[in-house]
């Protein structure tokens, strides 16, 4: 939503520079500027916000038009030339995204578009933004400040907390993969997928990507996750708070990733599996079903995942053989 105190001039959002140093909580500057949005050094005019976390890119950004620039603090020296463009912020990079988030914050309309369906009963929050082609099932609830992408699928059972961004093609709260055989004849049937899926505040859904309802409970996705394009998540999982997800990753029903951890791209977590907090799963690593992995910090690789330098041991051991 737009910051009360910036002002908007046509089209843009525009912040004082002492409204940016409020933002990333530092002094206030010696220089009065407004700006309007965060850019790259390169393209950077008398408006815009850029950052450095290097001493060759704070040169390039001090000779460069940028209205602002938020610098790590680890680069100040008596030896730099006095520049009041200049905020000094413990880490650059994050205090940019805060800025850009902050100017970005008028630029989803509220409001349902023409071509969305929306189901009966179906509960939408203030500032919540449903694009074209959505799709939201009967007693959906979709909290405030979100924004739903075109041909987003929400199936019925749904519940999104606050600021809850899902991209394009997403399909939330679809029937979980879950099936029992008979013995004597090796049909299959459906278990019943009747449970919900619960998706917290500050969430963000990445495009393509599917979530499946819980079974007869509930699947739920953490505060503050966020998850790229095309994942799959399971029936019955439960993903903790601020948890990253990269494209391609697949959990299987009934596991759980606990908060802070990582898991890059293409893993793949077998059923009733266990992702402890902070640990950390590199790209195409695979966990066996059932399986525990503990130890925040730790690196995992390979399939079937184990501790980096196991794993690269065993690579060594290859190569000589």
């Amino acid at each position: 939503m737009e910051d009360a105190t910036a002002g908007r001039r046509g089209d843009l959002l525009m912040a004082t520079m002492s409204k940016v140093a409020d933002w990333v909580g530092v002094s206030a500057p010696l220089l009065e500027v407004e700006v309007a949005a965060v850019s790259s050094i390169e393209d950077a005019q008398e408006n815009s916000v850029v950052f450095a976390v290097e001493g060759e890119t704070l040169g390039r950004a001090l000779a460069s038009k940028a209205g602002v620039i938020l610098a790590s603090r680890k680069l100040e020296s008596a030896e730099l030339p006095l520049d009041p463009r200049v905020l000094w912020v413990k880490d650059a990079r994050y205090a940019f995204a805060v800025v850009a988030r902050r100017l970005a914050g008028g630029g989803v309309r509220e409001g349902v578009h023409p071509s969305a369906v929306v189901g009966q009963k179906a509960a939408i929050g203030v500032g919540t933004s449903i694009g074209p082609g959505a799709v939201l099932g009967d007693g959906v609830v979709i909290g405030s400040g979100c924004e739903i992408g075109p041909r987003v699928t929400i199936y019925a059972g749904t519940v999104l907390g606050d600021r809850v961004v899902v991209q394009a093609g997403a399909v939330l709260g679809s029937t979980g993969f879950g099936y029992v055989r008979s013995d004597e004849t090796g049909e299959y049937l459906i278990f019943p997928q009747q449970g919900r899926l619960i998706v917290e505040d500050d969430v963000e859904i990445g495009a393509n990507t599917t979530i499946d309802r819980g079974a007869l409970g509930q699947t739920r996705i953490g505060r503050g996750t966020k998850i790229d394009n095309l994942v799959h998540i399971g029936h019955n999982c439960v993903i903790g708070k601020n948890v990253i997800i990269a494209a391609q990753t697949g959990i299987s029903g009934s596991s759980v990733v606990e908060d802070g951890a990582i898991l890059g791209g293409q893993v793949g977590i077998g059923e009733h599996a266990t992702v402890g907090a902070g640990v950390i799963l590199g790209g195409g690593a695979g966990v066996l079903s059932g399986k525990k992995m503990r130890g925040a910090g730790e690196v995992f690789w390979g399939r079937p995942a184990r501790p980096l330098k196991e794993y690269l041991r065993d690579l060594a051991r290859l190569k000589h053989r």
